[in-house]
């Protein structure tokens, strides 16, 4: 079977380290399910491993691919849940367990036509969803709904500031907050992407770092340095900013005498658990929210999709298309 395969990291040039070569069906162990990938799609996590960020190189080849829907050995059509982990070892939530990885990780994942993974990390597709639409939600979606119903517990008529509109995460934020009936505002430095944040449901969308028309009771947070001072000042007293990435690099500046005297709360926030990938596709089902698609690619075009990814020219989601003769359903 064809995968893309991580063999070597580059801070410079990702790129050169992914693969396309051919490997074996992977064999199963006891408790574990074969998948026929349908459709995956690109995650920043791909393009952090590549770059040798939170990714030892020991660990190198790895198939990439976090995300995945396809169909199991029996036919079913399923969605792969991608945080690998036992929840006890989390006090009931994989998300907190010590020795969790992402599908990817330390084990192969869904560039590839089958990949092999718990038996209970499979969650039925409905049918009002495409393979395309479930594969853009494990990662993207799953971390966007844990930020705001589980860290941020958002409630209808919240104010919410959507960091960089356009990204994976962010645009599902703002689709879901406001489903939720939060008024949303939005950031990008692209017009283009503030226009499409306004199709998605933001109130308001501005250039990033522009001053909002009032500030928010929560912050979503994925860009780090080149938004942090901005989402701080943007907080109301008591307010929260919850953070699940930082692509521009690390906050430079804490502001910590912001933080205390207004009593704000920072959360981090990684991925979701299984229960909430479930919460998504309920939710969804209610309000008819669906996921932002980009393009669909082939496998074997999986390289210009990272560099659309680098080059910043992409709004929503990549698909990638182990078999391209599978559309979108």
């Amino acid at each position: 079977m064809l995968t893309a395969t991580a063999i070597s990291q580059s801070s410079t040039d990702p790129l050169s380290g992914l693969v396309l070569r051919d490997a074996p069906v992977p064999g199963l162990r006891p408790g574990w399910s074969l998948v026929r990938v349908v459709a995956s799609s690109l995650n920043m996590h791909d393009l952090w491993t590549l770059r040798g960020v939170g990714h030892p190189a020991e660990q190198l080849p790895i198939v990439l691919g976090c995300d995945a829907a396809g169909f199991d050995e029996d036919g079913r059509e399923v969605i792969v849940h991608p945080v690998l982990g036992d929840s006890e070892a989390g006090g009931g939530d994989v998300t907190l367990d010590p020795g969790r990885a992402l599908l990817s990780e330390r084990h192969d994942g869904a560039f590839a036509e089958y990949i092999t993974v718990p038996t209970a990390n499979l969650v039925p597709k409905p049918s009002w969803l495409s393979f395309d639409e479930a594969a853009s939600l494990p990662v993207a979606w799953g971390t966007a709904y844990r930020m705001l119903f589980t860290q941020a517990k958002i409630r209808a008529g919240d104010r919410v500031l959507v960091q960089g509109a356009g990204g994976g995460v962010a645009s599902a934020a703002i689709k879901l907050a406001a489903a939720a009936g939060a008024v949303v505002y939005a950031t990008s430095r692209s017009e283009t992407k503030r226009a499409e944040a306004l199709a998605w449901g933001a109130r308001a969308a501005l250039a990033t770092g522009e001053r909002l028309p009032e500030r928010v009771d929560v912050v979503i947070e994925t860009v780090g340095e080149a938004t942090w001072s901005h989402s701080m000042k943007a907080l109301k007293p008591g307010g929260a900013i919850v953070i699940a990435g930082a692509t521009s690099g690390p906050a430079p500046f804490a502001d910590l005498n912001r933080i205390f005297y207004q009593q704000l709360r920072v959360l981090g926030s990684t991925g979701c658990t299984r229960a909430e990938l479930v919460a998504l596709l309920r939710m969804m089902d209610a309000t008819g929210v669906r996921p932002v698609i980009d393009r669909a690619l082939p496998l074997t075009e999986i390289h210009k999709g990272f560099q659309l990814m680098i080059d910043g020219s992409v709004t929503g989601k990549i698909i990638i298309r182990p078999d391209d003769s599978e559309g979108i359903s």
